[in-house]
């Protein structure tokens, strides 16, 4: 970057080129019928009754600043929802309601981390994780994962990455990119290794509702002695469709979660009162709108998993969330998959992402979302293998 402004950024910002996700956004801009499979966003809608009841708390005069832990009767039906799912008890100023999860990263980072402490975060993982250490002058240590543990966290791969500098551990479970479990019985012993080792956890359940087959995620803090050393992040962006209301929530200790609702009061003074309403109306009422988005993603992830069967690439087995990360390398093509994802916008109407925006420590793996209808999947699928075909026609020409 040779502006003349560069030389007055402060040394905290690492990134100041334009992200690859908002160049791959402008290119798509330019292009008619884009068929986007990246973006972690939901297309479906919020349900009906959660946004009749924003609606409402508008016209009620829900329009001011709220506690800075958020509103009671919602801290309340959070900790509700908890215990019905199997996570530990909270009271309610254990509680913090934050503009999204991913803010929340950011409160976790200035509250914990000093110069020089490492946080452990899964590679691949969601890549928020790293941009709030580096903002707190932490060290990022990442735990390469792949195929062999179909991209999930294991106690035996974090071990040797702990140091007397380690203060943080992050799991991800269901995990973003991947779409992987972290089983419940290897949550347990990640949980051990943090006692062990004295570590925080802070245990990112946002798509524990969105699970497949026989999966499911075991909540760290509702085992034996983890409570007082986890922070659960979680909130309503994915299993509600609410990616636009920015409402997300931090449980954890008392002790932490009070110094951490100051930053917070600080960055936002309050979450937004509109979306606290509408998210007290997902969190106490019917919940068959989950459902019935768990079974469409469902039906997505086989779509997508039937066209990459056909098409020859390898992926990890998709278990949660609405993802699904597939091998580039195996298909042969001599490139790497952010090359892949340059072409396959440009020449195929069809966007995702690269693992290396996730912190991938190879470029072979792509994220696709199950953001789009199964035809519209079905269509994706089809351009795809055609530019597959296309580069290994190139290949095969160059190789003459």
């Amino acid at each position: 970057m040779s502006t003349p402004n560069a030389k007055r950024l402060a040394k905290r910002v690492k990134l100041s080129e334009e992200h690859l996700i908002t160049r791959m956004l402008n290119i798509a801009e330019g292009l008619e019928d884009v068929i986007k499979l990246g973006r972690g966003d939901p297309d479906l809608d919020t349900p009906p009754h959660i946004v009749a009841a924003g609606q409402k708390a508008l016209a009620e005069g829900a329009t001011h600043y709220t506690h800075p832990l958020g509103i009671l009767p919602l801290r309340e039906a959070i900790a509700e929802q908890i215990r019905t799912y199997g996570g530990a008890d909270y009271a309610v100023d254990e509680i913090m309601v934050t503009p999204g999860g991913q803010h929340g990263m950011f409160v976790i980072a200035l509250a914990l981390l000093n110069a020089g402490d490492e946080i452990i975060v899964p590679c691949p993982g969601y890549n928020p994780y790293g941009q709030a250490a580096e903002l707190s002058d932490a060290k990022v240590v990442k735990v390469p994962m792949g195929m062999e543990t179909n991209f999930t966290l294991t106690a035996e791969m974090i071990e040797p990455h702990i140091t007397e500098r380690s203060k943080i551990l992050v799991l991800i479970n269901p995990n973003n990119p991947t779409g992987t479990v972290t089983a419940p019985d290897e949550v347990r012993k990640i949980a051990a290794l943090a006692e062990k080792h004295d570590l925080i956890v802070i245990s990112d359940e946002i798509y524990a509702r969105l699970t497949f087959g026989n999966h499911t995620v075991q909540s760290v803090a509702a085992l034996p002695g983890m409570k007082e050393r986890t922070i659960t992040l979680s909130g309503f962006s994915k299993a509600y469709a609410m990616t636009g209301w920015r409402i997300g929530y931090l449980a954890g200790p008392r002790d932490l979660i009070t110094p951490m609702s100051e930053i917070n009061h600080a960055f936002a003074i309050s979450t937004a009162a509109v979306s606290q309403h509408a998210a007290l109306a997902a969190a106490s009422g019917p919940q068959e709108c989950v459902e019935e988005m768990r079974a469409t993603y469902d039906a997505r992830r086989q779509a997508i998993c039937a066209g990459l069967d056909r098409i020859g690439m390898s992926y990890a087995e998709p278990q949660g969330g609405f993802y699904v990360y597939a091998d580039v390398s195996s298909l042969g093509l001599g490139i790497t998959a952010g090359t892949f994802c340059e072409r396959l916008l440009a020449e195929g109407k069809v966007m995702m992402y690269p693992g290396t925006i996730y912190g991938d420590h190879t470029d072979d793996f792509v994220r696709m979302s199950m953001t789009q209808p199964v035809e519209r999947i079905n269509e994706a699928m089809a351009r795809m293998a055609s530019v597959v075909e296309t580069i290994r026609a190139e290949s095969h020409e160059a190789a003459l």
